[in-house]
């Protein structure tokens, strides 16, 4: 049994639906880990959750990396510990620098909200490497501020250490313009750390554990991540 803890922000509006996704439908143990704790309470794998944490105020996620937890999933990361930050918390990951680049305003200056598909760009990680039955994902997206960025030289470490995980592509898996929903340089919808235990992306994958909903592709992100604990 993996125990994913989810961490609360003030403004946070996504922390039940990955909460949900772990204990309901892939049928872990999950709790809530609110801003202010200084424990993590023996969480297997992090999850920063999606929303507006203190209204992106300043900028995304640029006052919710004060939170006192944050110390404490900065340790947890620097010791190997799995952390997920899913769109608001990709922002927050980049705030709190245990992800390389930035995150701007859509091309397009308008909230996108709808679904996308993603090409795995990378197995070479926990989050990718157990996922067999397909290349490209669909998922969906709900953000303003997705736009990545990063100067030539953090885009050509990326690379070389294969750390962009997601692409945003057409259903066939081609990178192209027109299924760049927001602007991403070199479409890029997700990127892990050097050491591929901390994923941040834009997309909701837990907003997609369940045919139900329109996908099950999310379900495979974190299923990959489970099956490389229980191994």
């Amino acid at each position: 049994m993996i125990k994913f803890g989810v961490v609360v922000f003030p403004g946070a509006n996504c922390d039940y639906d990955a909460y949900y996704a772990a204990k309901k439908t892939l049928g872990h143990d999950a709790e809530f880990l609110w801003h202010k704790s200084r424990s993590l309470n023996g969480a297997d794998v992090i999850i920063l959750p999606g929303g507006f944490s203190y209204g992106d105020y300043l900028r995304a996620g640029a006052i919710a990396k004060f939170s006192p937890i944050v110390e404490e999933i900065i340790n947890f990361a620097e010791r190997g510990g799995i952390v997920i930050g899913i769109c608001n918390g990709f922002q927050i990951l980049l705030e709190m620098g245990l992800l390389p680049g930035a995150m701007l305003k859509n091309k397009s200056l308008k909230f996108v909200c709808k679904n996308v598909y993603i090409k795995i760009a990378s197995r070479d990680n926990i989050f990718t490497n157990k996922i067999t039955e397909k290349n490209i994902l669909k998922i969906p997206i709900a953000h303003g501020e997705g736009n990545y960025f990063a100067d030539d030289d953090v885009i050509s470490e990326l690379k070389k250490n294969s750390q962009i995980v997601f692409q945003y592509s057409d259903s066939g898996g081609k990178i192209t313009e027109e299924s760049n929903p927001n602007g991403s340089i070199m479409n890029i919808a997700g990127i892990t750390n050097k050491r591929k235990n901390v994923l941040g992306l834009m997309p909701h994958p837990e907003r997609a554990c369940e045919p139900l909903l329109g996908s099950g592709d999310g379900a495979l992100i974190f299923n990959s991540v489970i099956n490389n604990l229980i191994k």
